[in-house]
Parts: C-alpha cells; sequence; structure tokens
C-alpha cells in the first residue's frame, strides 16, 4: 500500500532562447512540470520569446513565475558580478515588470519570482542582497511568491519581510555535505541518469534529509527545480513526473491568493 499523499511542484527555467539561437525543450516539458520560470531579457530570453512562453505557458495552465538574472548573456547569467544592493532591486524590479505585461496580455497573471544563475546564489549567500531582491518583488506585487533554495539568506529575508515563499531543492544537481549545491566547474555537478535524480528527490521529499557519503544532511523543499537546458531535460522530467505520482506525491504549484 502506498503511503499518505505528499505534495510537490516540478519547476522548470523556461524561454531562454533569444535572437537565432534556441535553448531547452520547452514544449515537451510543458506536458510534466506544474511551473516555469521564464528568463526577462537579461541572460537570456528576448521580446518574441517571452511572449511566446507566456503565451504557452497560459494555455497549458502552468504557474508562471519571473526569472530575473544578471545582464550576461555571454555567460548565460551564470557568472557572478560586483553589484550593490541598488542594482538587484532595479534590477529584478524591471525585469519583473517585462514579463507581467506579456503575462497580463496572454489572459495570466504572475505567480512566483525566482532568480537566476549567479544572482541565485550572490543573493542566497548575502543578506544585504536577499533583501534587495525580496524588497524589489514586495515592491512589484506583495503577493508574489519567492522560489530559493533551501537554506539560503533568500529564504529568511522573505519570512523578515512577510513574503510568502517556497524552499527549492534540485533533481538534477548534486550536494555538497554543507547542504551547498557541487559547483558546475567541479565534476559530477550534475546527475546524468534520471533515476539517480528521481532517488534524490524522493528521499528528500519523504524523509527530509539527502544522503552525501554516509551523512544525512537536513533538507526539506516545497519546489523541485530542473533545468530545462539539459540535453535530456524532456526525458528528465517524464521520468521524475512518472515516479514521484508512483511514490504517491502530487504534483501542484504552491497556492497563490
Amino acid at each position: 500500500m502506498p503511503g499518505p499523499c505528499r505534495q510537490i511542484d516540478l519547476n522548470c527555467d523556461f524561454g531562454e532562447s533569444y535572437g537565432t539561437y534556441t535553448f531547452g525543450q520547452d514544449e515537451a516539458l510543458l506536458a510534466f512540470v506544474t511551473s516555469v520560470n521564464i528568463a526577462c531579457g537579461f541572460h537570456a530570453g528576448d521580446p518574441h520569446t517571452i511572449r511566446e512562453a507566456a503565451e504557452r505557458a497560459v494555455a497549458a495552465g502552468a504557474a508562471i513565475g519571473a526569472h530575473p538574472g544578471l545582464p550576461d548573456r555571454l555567460g548565460f547569467g551564470r557568472r557572478e558580478m560586483a553589484l550593490a544592493p541598488q542594482d538587484v532591486y532595479d534590477y529584478t524590479l524591471y525585469q519583473i515588470g517585462a514579463l507581467e505585461g506579456f503575462v497580463r496580455a496572454a489572459g495570466g497573471r504572475l505567480h512566483h519570482v525566482k532568480p537566476h544563475g549567479a544572482l541565485y546564489h550572490m543573493a542566497g549567500r548575502s543578506p544585504e542582497l536577499a533583501d534587495a531582491f525580496v524588497r524589489a518583488v514586495r515592491a512589484f506585487d506583495p503577493e508574489l511568491m519567492l522560489y530559493a533554495q533551501w537554506g539560503s539568506a533568500l529564504l529568511a529575508e522573505a519570512d523578515r519581510q512577510g513574503l510568502r515563499r517556497a524552499a527549492e531543492i534540485f533533481a538534477d544537481r548534486t550536494y555538497r555535505t554543507d547542504g551547498s549545491l557541487t559547483p558546475r566547474s567541479e565534476p559530477n555537478a550534475v546527475h546524468l541518469r534520471a533515476e539517480d535524480a528521481l532517488a534524490q528527490t524522493i528521499t528528500i521529499i519523504t524523509e527530509g534529509h539527502i544522503e552525501i557519503g554516509g551523512a544525512r544532511i537536513p533538507m526539506q523543499g516545497d519546489t523541485v527545480c530542473l533545468h530545462g537546458d539539459g540535453p535530456h531535460a524532456a526525458a528528465f522530467a517524464a521520468r521524475l513526473h512518472e515516479g514521484l505520482l508512483s511514490a504517491n506525491i502530487e504534483l501542484r504549484p504552491p497556492h497563490r491568493p
């Protein structure tokens, strides 16, 4: 007999193509995820891509999030930059506003905001940058939800400012013993087998920890991230979707008022 039903959101990054460059497997992923994080034009995306991504997500019924990043297309927003808190506030507010116009035009509304790449990690470590990011989200719409990594300064700041938030865990990334993600510059930073990603995810959801080298690191999540730019992203998403449902875990986005 299956155990009691648990609930989790499965999110993916979305709309990261621009110009003549195509990235990700957006259309295929929509069949399996429950929320999407749409690039807002800084690290990826352009007006045409953003419009198409918003229209697809609204039609599919996925919860839509803004995915603001650093102004660094060459590095796909994954290179850290020297930023003041005011930079983070302005960049974040600007990008949320850009996406929100397309979402409204498509007949939908924003559900959450999740920083991308280097901005995600910088604001996750720095209380000052986390404060600026959360203030920008609240200034735009205090009913939006923040998606941020389990244990990050962003979640702590969201709690302090009274912003609803979802703790994020990763299916296709590996972790270090301090609970941080293995840097992409190091070996074995990404799970190459869907079964490994699924096993890691189910352990975190059902047991509240992750096992690394025999040690159990406490970890919990409200939403699971699957990166959409990997070569096997759609196959991973399909296996995660199937495996989580088989483990009696309900897939749906966190509720927004």
